[in-house]
């Protein structure tokens, strides 16, 4: 035996009898204090902190119903902040009866979709759009199939709406303000689990609420917001998948003889989750999104990075020693074949009308045709060579229109779109000398807008220098929803496109609104600060909603007014 291997057997042996002195106690001497031990199965699923009662207390309550109110609030604030939403989102929603901007498209192929299973054929907008506004009503609908941009998932919710209250404005717009209501709902609960905290969940749900983007594009028949919803749904499902996976990792970590589990190498390297039934949810939302509109296809492949990456910070966590390989052993392919087969599967029902039909666009195509791709059903080959053509047509799509731009200006809302502008009302709806103005804007709430921009600045620094995945999986969402538009820089686009990363921006500035609140254990200085600063914040926000509320609904209002919140002039 060797002098080193004496001493180390010494050390083994008093660590054996309790007699060690490990650095930790030494140093205790000098001040030095060392973290409390942490639970690895609290590091997978962090608990949610037990409801505060000061609410309840100030009711009045006692500490048993101040605290089910509390517990309750969970549920009952995102429904209070969503009744909100609806309200506003309701309120006159027929209004203006017009046919508003590309409302000409989708509500008539909505009720084609109805009427025949696909789209049909319509007369010029000038000739057909009166006619629908008539009474009585004349629907010059042909039935002969029509080339259309789009998939028809986003008409068939917008035909669900006409299916209860007819061809009307208030029909076409009804399941647009229902999905723009429900995703205040999802945004409140996604937030809350994302945070951990109610009160930062019903933040981000209730600027959703006052976004004037995401209110315009809820009252009209457009197919953006379908595919801002389901996106959000699958980010929803994939938040409860992550939590559900890591929970089946805790659980299988072994636990030493002070009930604390540590990380555990063949736990994290070998252990299954089990099944995954949100992910399956979450291909089937997103499959619907990108039925909706091509650009869901985006939010597949980040999503899909996003949970493998997820994936590899819970193996590394429960103690994988080499969390890639063990995700590519144990998540990454049964990943690949929950998510894709079933954003395949949810596409192609969305066709079924048209597969059904005989006199669809391009429905028989394929009929009769060989080569080397015969063995494929002639209805698939059909639809092939139908989407292949719309894919030209979209990113050949480059004809100039008055409110296009680009999108390095949608984040700061440089460009928005009218849908509508009215200044004759010679019966006498205005009664001011320099006349009245009714304009319908897609326009993001300035304040809004412009604080995500400062607080996606802090996003990336959480999780460029804090690995905070939480800054992460928000960054994606807005990553997926903006990034790909920059590689159609030649392409007509519009702003309003942007709706579908707003949750995403509305989850950050409450995120940032969190880290003004300071962290836990802040003096009551530094949370007084926060607290005013953050709430600041939020009151700015909400009047600069209702500063705008006319020129989002299209009230009648004096021009000056009107030209009053035109502050820019690239907003004219």
């Amino acid at each position: 035996m060797t002098s080193d291997t004496a001493a180390q057997a010494g050390v083994d042996e008093a660590r054996t009898e309790g007699r060690s002195h490990p650095w930790p106690e030494r140093l205790r001497r000098f001040g030095f204090t060392a973290r409390p031990r942490t639970d690895t199965r609290d590091l997978l699923v962090p608990p949610f902190p037990e409801p505060g009662t000061r609410v309840g207390e100030a009711l009045g309550l006692g500490p048993r119903p101040a605290y089910r109110l509390a517990k309750a609030m969970s549920w009952l604030g995102p429904v209070l902040v969503a009744v909100l939403a609806g309200a506003i989102r309701f309120w006159h929603l027929d209004r203006p009866r017009i046919v508003m901007f590309d409302e000409t498209y989708y509500a008539k192929d909505a009720w084609s979709l109805l009427r025949h299973g696909y789209e049909g054929t319509w007369p010029d907008r000038k000739v057909a759009d009166p006619q629908i506004l008539a009474d009585p009503q004349v629907v010059p609908l042909s039935e002969t199939g029509s080339f259309v941009a789009h998939p028809p998932m986003g008409k068939w919710v917008i035909a669900l709406g006409e299916w209860m209250f007819g061809l009307n404005p208030f029909g076409w717009r009804f399941m647009v303000a229902v999905l723009g209501t429900l995703s205040v709902l999802m945004l409140c609960r996604i937030g809350r689990r994302l945070f951990r905290s109610t009160a930062l969940g019903c933040l981000a749900g209730l600027l959703m609420a006052v976004d004037g983007l995401h209110f315009v594009m809820s009252r009209v028949a457009l197919l953006d917001l379908v595919v801002m919803f389901f996106v959000l749904a699958a980010f929803g499902s994939l938040l409860l998948d992550r939590d559900r996976a890591r929970a089946r990792l805790a659980a299988s970590l072994p636990v030493g003889e002070d009930g604390f589990a540590g990380p555990d190498r063949r736990t994290g390297e070998r252990a299954g989750t089990g099944a995954r039934p949100w992910r399956i949810a979450a291909g089937l939302f997103l499959g619907l999104a990108a039925a909706t509109k091509w650009n869901g296809l985006y939010f597949l492949a980040f999503f899909m990075v996003l949970t493998l990456l997820w994936d590899v910070g819970s193996r590394r966590v429960a103690g994988a020693r080499r969390p890639c390989l063990a995700v590519l052993r144990k998540d990454a392919g049964w990943s690949v074949l929950s998510v894709v087969p079933a954003a395949l599967a949810a596409y192609l029902v969305t066709w079924t009308g048209w597969f059904l039909s005989d006199d669809g666009y391009g429905r028989h195509w394929a009929d009769g045709r060989g080569g080397p791709w015969s063995w494929v059903p002639a209805a698939l080959r059909s639809l092939w060579h139908y989407e292949s053509g719309v894919y030209d047509f979209n990113v050949g799509l480059h004809s100039w229109h008055r409110y296009e731009s680009s999108p390095w200006s949608w984040l700061v809302q440089g460009r928005p779109v009218a849908y509508s502008y009215e200044t004759d009302f010679s019966q006498g709806g205005c009664r001011t000398a320099a006349g009245c103005s009714e304009a319908v804007v897609a326009l993001g709430t300035p304040l809004l807008w412009w604080s995500a921009c400062l607080a996606l600045l802090y996003l990336v620094f959480r999780w460029a220098m804090r690995r905070d995945w939480r800054a992460g999986a928000v960054l994606c969402g807005v990553a997926a929803g903006l990034l790909p538009w920059f590689q159609y820089q030649d392409r007509t686009t519009f702003s309003f496109y942007a709706v579908v990363f707003v949750p995403y921006l509305c989850l950050a500035v409450a995120m940032a609104a969190g880290a003004l609140l300071g962290p836990p254990g802040a003096s009551e200085r530094r949370r007084a600060l926060g607290t005013v600063t953050a709430g600041a914040l939020v009151l700015l926000v909400l009047w600069n909603f209702i500063y705008f509320f006319p020129v989002y609904t299209g009230a009648t209002i004096p021009y000056p007014d009107w030209h009053a919140r035109m502050w820019f002039d690239t907003w004219i």
